[in-house]
């Protein structure tokens, strides 16, 4: 005699998971992107140290200690834990000055690309929306920019206008507007075919209301990447221009400025070019990774 025995088995429903927010999703690809992660670290870090360089450096950038000429590293034979980095030629800290270079090449980062980016999708929503000879017209003269190369234009323009560290931000977003035009004006002409642009035309929305309300939003995702990348671009150019004695002028602490203060000394006092030449380095690569891991977040075809 067999006796037969049956388990019963409970279904539970399966609940589907909860709908990620905008934000959330924006950060799970994001933080896939490791080396995007440790480049916002890295801004944030030097964004921090240039709001709260009064505090954060050991020294005035333009105290200059006579009994400490050319004093190398704290770690290495004759340096001075007072003078971590080590000093230049006139006893200035070079940390202390590097800390308040970074609060000088953030703000003309921001300075250069918000205006550069304001400019551009004005300019490109104009060119996109209007077409015809108002196109013609903006895009010959963006073509006749970027024909020239970027740092000679800046040159051109600093050099007219006489160096100061205004002089130059307003030539680096003068020559970083072409590529915002183009981009917006691109993103403009595939937005115009799309139905909820007809639909608003036939509903009777004016010309500024489309191009603003409608269409702008929904090219945003690209210009926010090309900021990014055009902030590191930015930096790069005002070192430039300082290391041409264009920028910023002296006593004013500046990347640039100081590696071209420091070239005599390239043999016997290496870290007064080395340091300033690895801000500039870290500072343009944590910008590029992170607008790397802005693009894989903001671009919907990668998420596919």
């Amino acid at each position: 005699m067999t006796v037969s025995t049956k388990t019963s088995t409970t279904n539970t429903p399966l609940t589907a998971p909860a709908p990620m927010t905008p934000m959330q999703e924006f950060w799970h690809y994001f933080s896939s992107n490791k080396g995007a992660v440790a480049g916002l670290v890295v801004i944030l870090i030097i964004c921090f140290m240039a709001v709260f360089a009064n505090f954060v450096a050991p020294h005035s950038p333009s105290d200059q200690y006579r009994d400490a000429l050319l004093l190398p590293p704290a770690w290495l034979e004759g340096g001075n834990w007072s003078y971590v980095l080590g000093t230049d030629d006139v006893g200035r800290d070079i940390l202390s000055r590097l800390i308040y270079g970074s609060r000088l090449s953030i703000a003309v980062g921001i300075v250069a690309v918000t205006a550069s980016l304001v400019m551009g999708i004005l300019l490109g929503l104009i060119a996109g929306y209007f077409k015809g000879l108002i196109d013609t017209a903006i895009m010959r003269i963006v073509d006749i920019m970027l024909a020239m190369p970027s740092l000679l234009l800046a040159i051109a323009i600093v050099a007219i206008l006489g160096p100061s560290i205004v002089n130059a931000a307003l030539a680096i977003s003068i020559v970083s507007l072409p590529h915002y035009v183009r981009l917006t004006r691109a993103a403009t002409m595939a937005e115009m075919s799309r139905d909820y642009v007809t639909s608003s035309k036939v509903i009777g929305a004016g010309p500024l209301r489309l191009m603003f309300i409608c269409i702008l939003p929904n090219c945003l995702a690209p210009l926010i990447v090309q900021a990014t990348l055009g902030f590191s671009s930015a930096i790069l150019d005002m070192a430039a221009l300082g290391f041409l004695g264009l920028g910023a002028q002296p006593p004013t602490p500046e990347w640039g400025s100081m590696l071209a203060d420091a070239l005599q000394f390239v043999q016997r006092a290496w870290w007064v070019v080395t340091f300033p030449g690895l801000m500039i380095l870290i500072t343009v690569l944590a910008f590029n990774l992170m607008g790397d891991g802005l693009r894989d977040a903001l671009d919907p075809k990668l998420k596919q």
